[in-house]
């Protein structure tokens, strides 16, 4: 048995922030799966760094070259974290994930006739770049969110051969992780290529070893400074032009031919984001030293607690995989009688808890959770084109990380508790249609008169 980690602070977790009682709380995040605040030790690192930060690649200073050091050093820090140190794969930095996906559908000259194996389960942004870019084949859910290596195979075995298997390392709405090692084996032993998205997998387990490409972000992983990686063999990037065409990626440009440099840094034109790429290799410092085993016990029985705490509250139904079934510690639900939306403001505004409503950039993994058929989805196609988000569907989702303890999943399950006991609220909400949120009125002073309702909705897909 692994010892288990202490909660490891956060920049910001001792924040107070006012609820509509009057009162000052301190701030409870429970919305890890979106965005983490930063490890004391990174900002500590980019303070460090910030008066050293000079153009890398391209200068002669000792600034220069000082930062450049630092940045090969973290692209040096990503290969081991991926566990590829000593191999052919390189680490291209990318703003995040999304833009990592992206930049790889564009890198492998996919056409409309090729086939991209893919899931339902998937986050958006390891579905819309591969529909964009070919022809995909989905892997259904079972109701409870998950599939199987079989269901995969199947895909994978039928004409015509697909060109890539693309899946997510770990669902962000659920939580629930994928047989990975089988769904690559399986892939290889039929000549396809696998991506794997990483984001939600990577600041709670290792990367997948044997995974062609994978692609994740520090925003996720206790480093929000604007930093993605994608890593994948050398080989994949030398054909054609970059994803992105500018300086630093070149060299030698006439009016009639360009030289491009060689990889990664043909993949990464323009000035890279050094901070970030610094922040990231300090935050990946962090992770060895916690270690995998007391990071994966500490997550363990934080998913037991709360996805328990959930399941135990009347009138909420929790969505995904069976207790019994190990996740990460990432909870979706859904309350009886009342919106996403306002369980989420009323948490935050009554009891100073962040959490995500919407539908996660997931919205056909969530259809199916919810059980959604075609002709409400229609419905709610209809009101999305006419710009209403009221009734739009969705759920709550709470999730945990480094800083949270058994005790912040019992303050999050107590208010869980109290705002869906039925009694009404101490104020009343308001919802803005065209976003869809709910908000304390206007005389639900200080909440209101320090943190004006923006016209951007907080859940869009």
């Amino acid at each position: 048995m692994s010892p288990l980690l202490p909660p490891v602070p956060l920049v910001g977790d001792d924040v107070l922030v006012p609820c509509v009682d009057g009162e000052q709380r301190e701030y409870l995040s429970a919305d890890s799966a979106a965005s983490t605040a930063a490890l004391p030790a990174v900002l500590e690192a980019v303070e460090s760094f910030v008066p050293w930060y000079s153009s890398v690649h391209r200068g002669a200073g000792y600034k220069s070259q000082r930062a450049t050091r630092a940045f090969e050093a973290a692209r040096e820090a990503v290969l081991r974290f991926a566990g590829r140190q000593g191999t052919d794969d390189v680490a291209i930095f990318c703003r995040n994930a999304t833009e990592a996906v992206n930049h790889l559908a564009y890198c492998l000259r996919l056409s409309p006739d090729d086939v991209v194996v893919t899931t339902v389960v998937e986050h958006h942004a390891n579905l819309l770049p591969w529909a964009r870019a070919a022809s995909c084949r989905y892997v259904e859910c079972s109701p409870e969110g998950t599939f199987t290596a079989a269901a995969v195979e199947e895909a994978l075995g039928a004409p015509p051969r697909p060109r890539l298997l693309a899946v997510t390392a770990a669902s962000n709405v659920t939580g629930w992780v994928p047989p990975l090692d089988e769904l690559v084996s399986a892939a290889h032993a039929r000549g396809v290529p696998v991506l794997v998205d990483a984001a939600q997998l990577a600041p709670h387990r290792p990367l997948p070893k044997e995974a062609d490409f994978v692609a994740w972000s520090g925003h996720k992983m206790y480093a929000p400074f604007g930093t993605g990686v994608l890593i994948g063999p050398r080989q994949a990037f030398t054909e054609g032009d970059p994803f992105l065409v500018g300086g630093g990626a070149v060299d030698l440009v006439t009016l009639d031919e360009v030289i491009w440099t060689g990889v990664p840094e043909r993949e990464e034109a323009g000035s890279p984001n050094v901070v970030g790429a610094v922040a990231l290799a300090a935050a990946i410092e962090q992770f060895e030293a916690m270690g995998w085993p007391a990071l994966r016990a500490h997550d363990r029985e934080l998913a037991r607690a709360l996805r328990a705490g959930i399941a135990a509250v009347p009138g909420v139904r929790l969505l995904g995989p069976a207790l019994d079934v190990e996740t990460l510690p990432v909870a979706t639900f859904s309350v009886d009688g009342m919106p996403h939306g306002l369980v989420a403001a009323r948490l935050a505004a009554e009891h100073a808890i962040g959490v995500r409503h919407g539908c996660f950039c997931a919205h056909p993994y969530l259809a199916r959770l919810l059980g959604l058929g075609p002709a409400e989805m229609e419905h709610h196609r209809a009101a999305a084109r006419a710009g209403d988000r009221a009734a739009m569907p969705g759920a709550v989702r709470a999730s945990f990380g480094v800083n949270a303890s058994l005790a912040s999943v019992e303050r999050f399950c107590r208010a869980l508790a109290q705002v869906t006991s039925g009694e009404p609220p101490p104020v009343r909400y308001v919802q803005d249609p065209a976003t869809g949120d709910f908000c304390p009125s206007p005389s639900a002073a200080p909440w209101v008169a320090t943190n004006r309702p923006h016209p951007a909705s907080c859940s869009p897909g």
